[in-house]
């Protein structure tokens, strides 16, 4: 935001009590954007959990003898790879997005 935003009495300067406005909404910016990268980070890292762990899960249901199971399973697996797949490349497309600003 520009200084005129938080001139809050109009008088062109940033007084002591604007300034702590400032930089306190400054601070509560920075707060959010870095919640929102973790909270990014944690669900691209859940994602790509879930898409080594499908195979296991595949061969987890065969081994106790759920084939029917392991069967659908196994049927939805193509649909569940390209969608955690587009998950991820959203995640590193934006980070890298806003690396070149």
């Amino acid at each position: 935001m520009d200084k005129e935003n938080y001139d809050l009495n109009g008088n062109g300067k940033i007084d002591p009590d604007e300034r702590e406005i400032m930089l306190e909404d400054r601070r509560r910016r920075m707060e959010d954007e870095d919640a929102k990268r973790d909270a990014q980070r944690r669900m691209t890292w859940f994602a790509l959990s879930g898409m080594v762990s499908y195979p296991l899960a595949i061969l987890g249901a065969s081994l106790m003898g759920m084939e029917q199971a392991s069967g659908l399973i196994a049927d939805i697996a193509s649909i569940y790879i390209i969608s955690v797949s587009g998950v991820t490349a959203a995640y590193f497309g934006f980070n890298a997005m806003g690396a070149k600003k």
